[in-house]
């Protein structure tokens, strides 16, 4: 699960702040009433607000007006209500909501903007429903491509995460270091201070201190050998010390592993009351814990209460929240998101031409809002690309579908069976019967919601459910094979991609996933999403494969005999096992490992095809006290409207650290109309130039020169110069 309070939570329900107080200023506001408020509670009434009320709610004080606290779960749409005290639905009639695209297709976007209207979106369907916490979103790094949650998850680039956060959020998840769902129960992370703080804190800390986070949920590792819900260095000396956050954290649930856990810095154990409840009560009363530290947990979890104002109960969910203006955010997300792979000249479809189009693939009418482990969104409208191809074709050519390759549903939990299987000969048949007789297919492949899930990592990124064989014998069909994957992770794309004549990714797309892929297929749109991870060749050559620090092996187990030991694991309550996860390629996350090793990817970090041509032309990079002003002119060579995200990396040939040869250092999406040019202004930020040093705990910048790169993606650098910063 995971944590953060959008903005729009903190104003009353339409009025949306996008420039809010700073933290101190708002959170910090009302201690004269909150020391009013504490001096009138009994200890009593102080430890019941530190521990899950029901599954998703936890205690205020209603004799002092101190309303309970309610959570809304699900990171890509509000979930649906359950029951106080279980996981099941209460069957409502007015508890659907907008399915907005997953987290790594919002990171595809590479837009803040588009980032913020998602979080705008989200946190006025969670007031209609009568939340006052957005459980989401994730912004832990993609550290290993077969991550149960990466489809969660924005990116492998800290930059890329934490300007995506900040323009989401007032809070975040999961706090720290959660690059993993196998054994994500009691892994124990060790990595050096440079690579945490430069890498997999970095999201968290402009989240906090630019995005001005009121809350923070701890995850279930451990790092450094201590529970993340009971490390004082991250909760304490890290997150409220140097950061300076005043705000809360609520463990993940079932997260908790002991009593003291409110000592390093811990306000909500969610969901039940098992060590912050009578076992808190009896520590305080013994003198084993300090009321002095009761009250300071009080104080944080008041100072939210009072500015996110409650919203009475029979005024929620009393109107669908899947509203006109949410599914249109949903729908501008999806189309940015839309990555381009490969385009041999087949699109977008000519429907003079194309009249009749064969649609292959269960993917194709498969629904994404639901599946697997962990939150989902019911909502009202889902788009599936079959009708959203159908819907953009409308009457200009014949669309026949065809299922192609075996479905793979909802699994017994602990008897799930390898998504890796045989072609269905009879299915496979008739996809290439009418592959024939088409102009075009459209060969709807992927994962599903079922294959990536919380709670366990995949064992393979290869392609599912035969559809490498399925993909060759359409291609042997019909030489004009466009390929769409449906995922929210890396897949091995050799076969597919060398069988297509154009190849894309549209993510799990939510509401507007369908209508968005069928507007670029047919060149209404062009698609402009970029890749926010990279795609190996295989799945070991990525860093922490290659390296040798995942998958670890538990004793007594066959990982790779059962692809969802994690969660079977974690599910057994073992917290005896002493597991260790030594982040052996510090630095070198994704594409930083990559480029400084100089191996070859599929598809690099940035990645992403147009239907039109862009020139970057004019490059200045000028240092000044706020950093490096990079100026360029960019282009559109073509006849069509389109948006491009033009990138800027730095690498740093004379410095005395070790570095990455290359690092994402700024970025921006820029719409340029069929033949206009614009000059384009990128400021690299001083304190995103720094480096963490150890040995006095802090930031600090190394004078020196900087080769500053500009382009269309890690791969694809067009433009450089030198220059010195100090």
């Amino acid at each position: 699960m995971k944590f953060l309070l959008s903005r729009v939570l903190s104003t009353t329900l339409f009025t949306i702040v996008f420039s809010v107080p700073s933290q101190a200023q708002a959170l910090l506001s009302n201690e004269a009433k909150i020391n009013t408020i504490i001096s009138q509670m009994t200890l009593e009434e102080k430890v019941d607000m530190l521990h899950g009320k029901h599954m998703f709610s936890s205690a205020g004080v209603e004799r002092l007006g101190i309303a309970d606290i309610e959570y809304a779960d699900g990171p890509f749409g509000i979930r649906e209500e359950m029951e106080p005290n279980s996981w099941k639905s209460l069957n409502l009639a007015t508890d659907s909501a907008t399915f907005f695209p997953t987290g790594s297709a919002l990171a595809a976007t590479w837009s803040p903007e588009m980032a913020y209207a998602y979080g705008r979106g989200m946190g006025i369907e969670a007031r209609l429903r009568g939340k006052d916490m957005i459980l989401g979103p994730a912004i832990n790094i993609q550290r290993i491509p077969t991550g149960g949650r990466t489809y969660e998850y924005f990116s492998e680039d800290p930059l890329l995460s934490g300007f995506l956060a900040v323009a989401y959020t007032n809070c975040l998840k999961h706090y720290a270091l959660n690059n993993q769902e196998n054994y994500r129960g009691f892994v124990d992370v060790r990595i050096s201070p440079r690579a945490m703080n430069e890498i997999y804190l970095k999201p968290f800390e402009m989240a906090v201190l630019e995005g001005d986070a009121w809350g923070v949920m701890a995850a279930y590792n451990k790092v450094d050998g201590k529970w993340c819900s009971n490390n004082e260095m991250l909760l304490t000396d890290v997150l409220r010390k140097r950061w300076g956050f005043p705000g809360i954290v609520i463990s993940d649930w079932g997260g908790v592993h002991a009593t003291s856990a409110v000592v390093a810095g811990m306000n909500v154990e969610m969901p039940g009351n098992r060590f912050m409840g009578k076992a808190l009560l009896d520590s305080v009363k013994a003198g084993v814990i300090s009321e002095a530290v009761i009250d300071q947990r009080v104080r944080e979890l008041l100072r939210v209460r009072l500015l996110v104002q409650p919203i009475p109960a029979e005024k929620a969910n009393k109107e669908m929240t899947a509203k006109p203006e949410q599914l249109k955010t949903a729908y501008e997300v999806a189309k940015r998101s839309i990555v381009l792979l490969k385009n041999d000249g087949v699109l977008p479809l000519n429907l003079k031409r194309v009249k009749k189009i064969a649609v292959i693939g269960d993917n194709a009418r498969c629904k994404q809002a639901l599946g697997g482990v962990g939150a989902g969104v019911k909502t009202l409208r889902e788009v599936t690309p079959l009708e959203g191809i159908r819907e953009a074709i409308g009457n200009g050519a014949e669309v026949i579908w065809a299922q192609g390759y075996p479905s793979y549903g909802a699994q017994e939990r602990f008897k799930r069976v390898s998504p890796q299987m045989a072609p269905d000969r009879k299915l496979l048949a008739e996809a290439v019967k009418i592959a024939r007789k088409a102009d075009v297919v459209i060969f709807v492949a992927g994962d599903n919601r079922e294959i990536e899930t919380e709670g366990s990592d995949r064992v393979s990124i290869k392609m599912p459910q035969g559809q490498n064989e399925v993909a060759k014998a359409l291609a042997a069909a019909n030489k004009n094979l466009v390929t769409v994957i449906v995922a929210g992770g890396p897949l091995e794309l050799e076969t597919v991609r060398d069988a297509s004549k154009a190849l894309l990714i549209s993510w799990f797309n939510g509401s507007e996933g369908g209508t968005a892929l069928g507007d670029v297929l047919t060149g209404k749109v062009s698609p402009s999403g970029k890749l926010p991870f990279t795609f190996p060749i295989k799945l070991e050559d990525s860093p922490a494969y290659a390296t040798g620090s995942y998958p670890q092996q538990l004793k007594g187990s066959d990982q790779q005999g059962d692809i969802f030991v994690g969660l079977v694991n974690r599910e057994k309550n073992d917290r005896s096992q002493e597991l260790i996860a030594p982040y052996a390629e510090e630095l070198l996350v994704g594409y930083r490992w990559f480029t400084t090793k100089k191996l070859p990817v599929a598809y690099p970090f940035g990645h992403g095809l147009s239907y039109a041509t862009f020139e970057y032309s004019n490059l200045t990079a000028t240092p000044n006290a706020e950093g490096i002003r990079v100026e360029f002119d960019l282009k559109n060579n073509s006849s069509i409207d389109a948006e491009e995200v033009a990138q800027v990396y730095v690498s740093r040939e004379q410095s005395a650290l070790e570095r990455p040869a290359l690092e994402l250092k700024g970025f921006q999406r820029v719409a340029l109309g069929k033949g206009e040019q614009k000059r384009v202004s990128i400021l690299l930020r001083r304190n995103d130039m720094k480096d963490w040093n150890a040995a006095i705990e802090n930031w600090q910048l190394e004078a020196g020169q900087v080769e500053v790169h500009v382009g269309s993606s890690s791969a694809d650098l067009r433009l450089s110069q030198t220059c010195t910063i100090n």
